[in-house]
C-alpha cells in the first residue's frame, strides 16, 4: 500500500505538466490497467469489455452512460470532476459491480473503486522525501462486543528508535458505511502525519484508527440495522459514492453508546498496554469524519475527564437546524461554558463549504455562549475525503500544545 500510494503521489505531480490530450492512467488502477484514465482537465475516461452486455454506465458523478464499440468495448469520457477521491461503481444490465481494472475500497457499506482526481498543490497528503511513520494493524479481544476487533495504528517515524519515547494519542474513526481501513486507505492519515511533524508543525503522535460499528451480543448482527445508520443517497453531494439500496436506518436512533463503553472498557486499556502511550487527558484526543465525527462528540462529552481535545469533520452533536440552547444541547455538555473552557483545550469543528451553513452557525453559537472552539473551512470541497483530508491537516498541528 505505501509503495502504490508512493507512486500515486509521483503520478499526480506528473499530470499537470502534459499536454491535454494525454489521460493517465488512474494510481489506483490494478496492474498494467490503462483504464481509468485523467485529463489534466479533470476529466476521467472509462473503458470496459462487455461484449454480451445491453447497457453498462458509470456510477460516479452526475452518472455516465457508456457506448458500445465494435469490439464489444464500451467507452465513456465524463465531464470534469472535482479534484479529490472518489468512489464509484459499474451498472452493467442493471447490476451494480466494481471495476475490475481498480482497487477497491469499503465505503457506503461495500467494496467500490476508486479513482483519485490530481489537486493542485495536494502534496500535504501525497508521499514526500521525510522520516516515514509506520502503519500496522492489531488484533484485540472486546468483552463489550465479545469478539476480537482490529484497529489500524499509526506509530510516528522515531518511534522505533526513540525506545525511551511515549507519546500521546489521537483516536480517529472513519464515516457511515467505512471501517478502519478508510483513514488510512482513503485518508492517507500516515503520509499527513508523517509530512506535518516533519515540517514540525504536528508534535509526534500515535494514531489509533478502530471501527465505530460495535454491537453487543444478542443485538442485531446487520450493523445497519441495529445502530440505526442512516441510508446514504445514490450519489454524495459532489457525486463522490454510490451505494446499492436497501441499507436503511436513521441518526434519530443512533447513541454510540456500545462504542463509548467498548472504547473505555477494551481499547484505551489495550493501546496503553500494548504502546508506550503518555498518560492522562492532557495526551488523549478524539476526532472522526461524518459519523465518526457524531461518534467522537457522543464519546468525549460525557467522558471530558478523559479527552482534552475533541474534533468534528462533517460530523458533530450540532448543526442541523434545532434551536441552540447551551444549557440542553448536547446533552448539556456546554451549560457551564467557563468549566468547558477549563477542561477543554481543543473543540475543533471542520466542513466542506459546499456542505451548507450548519456547522458554520454552530460554531457561532457556541462562541455566542462563551465556548471555544475553532471553525475550519474546506474550500470548494462537499462531504467527501478532501474535506477530511484538509481538516484532519489543520487540526493535527494544534493537539498536544
Amino acid at each position: 500500500m505505501k509503495r502504490i500510494l508512493a507512486l500515486a503521489a509521483i503520478s499526480c505531480g506528473m499530470a499537470f505538466g502534459q499536454a491535454a490530450d494525454v489521460c493517465t492512467p488512474s494510481v489506483y488502477n490494478v496492474p498494467s490497467a490503462k483504464y481509468p484514465c485523467v485529463y489534466p482537465d479533470h476529466r476521467a475516461m472509462f473503458r470496459v469489455n462487455g461484449p454480451n452486455a445491453q447497457k453498462i454506465s458509470v456510477r460516479i458523478g452526475q452518472g455516465f452512460d457508456m457506448a458500445k464499440g465494435p469490439d464489444g468495448v464500451w467507452t465513456v469520457t465524463t465531464t470534469p470532476l472535482v479534484v479529490g477521491f472518489h468512489y464509484y461503481s459499474l451498472q452493467i444490465d442493471g447490476a451494480t459491480v466494481a471495476d475490475p481494472s481498480t482497487m477497491t475500497f469499503f465505503g457506503s457499506g461495500w467494496q467500490n473503486s476508486g479513482i483519485e482526481i490530481p489537486e493542485p498543490g495536494g502534496d500535504f497528503y501525497q508521499a514526500k522525501d521525510v522520516p516515514h511513520g509506520h502503519v500496522s494493524q492489531q488484533s484485540y479481544y472486546s468483552k463489550v462486543t465479545a469478539k476480537w476487533r482490529r484497529a489500524f495504528v499509526y506509530t510516528p517515524p522515531d518511534y522505533e528508535t526513540n525506545t525511551k519515547g511515549r507519546y500521546p494519542v489521537l483516536y480517529l474513526l472513519h464515516g457511515w458505511g467505512e471501517d478502519e481501513t478508510g483513514w488510512y486507505s482513503q485518508g492517507h492519515v500516515d503520509f499527513i502525519l508523517d509530512n506535518s511533524i516533519a515540517a514540525g508543525k504536528a508534535k509526534p503522535m500515535i494514531v489509533v484508527m478502530d471501527n465505530l460499528n460495535a454491537v453487543k451480543p444478542g443485538e442485531d448482527g446487520t450493523i445497519f440495522a441495529a445502530r440505526g445508520l442512516p441510508q446514504p443517497p445514490a450519489t454524495s453531494a459532489a457525486g463522490r459514492g454510490s451505494a446499492p439500496a436497501g441499507r436503511g436506518g436513521g441518526l434519530a436512533d443512533f447513541t454510540g453508546a456500545t462504542f463509548t463503553e467498548m472504547m473505555m472498557t477494551d481499547l484505551i486499556p489495550m493501546v496503553e498496554k500494548t504502546y508506550r502511550v503518555l498518560p492522562g487527558r492532557e495526551n488523549r484526543a478524539m476526532a472522526g469524519l461524518s459519523m465518526g465525527g457524531m461518534q467522537t462528540f457522543l464519546t468525549t462529552l460525557v467522558n471530558l475527564d478523559k479527552f482534552a481535545y475533541i474534533g468534528g469533520f462533517s460530523g458533530s452533536c450540532g448543526g442541523r437546524g434545532a434551536a441552540f440552547d447551551p444549557k440542553t444541547a448536547c446533552g448539556g455538555a456546554f451549560a457551564d461554558p467557563a468549566a468547558f473552557n477549563k477542561k477543554t483545550k481543543l473543540l475543533f469543528l471542520g466542513i466542506g463549504s459546499i456542505e451548507g451553513p450548519g456547522t458554520k452557525n454552530f460554531s457561532d453559537e457556541l462562541t455566542k455562549a462563551g465556548i471555544h472552539n475553532v471553525y475550519y473551512e474546506s474550500p470548494g470541497t462537499a462531504h467527501e475525503w478532501l474535506t477530511w483530508r484538509r481538516s484532519l491537516n489543520d487540526f493535527v498541528p494544534r493537539l498536544f500544545r
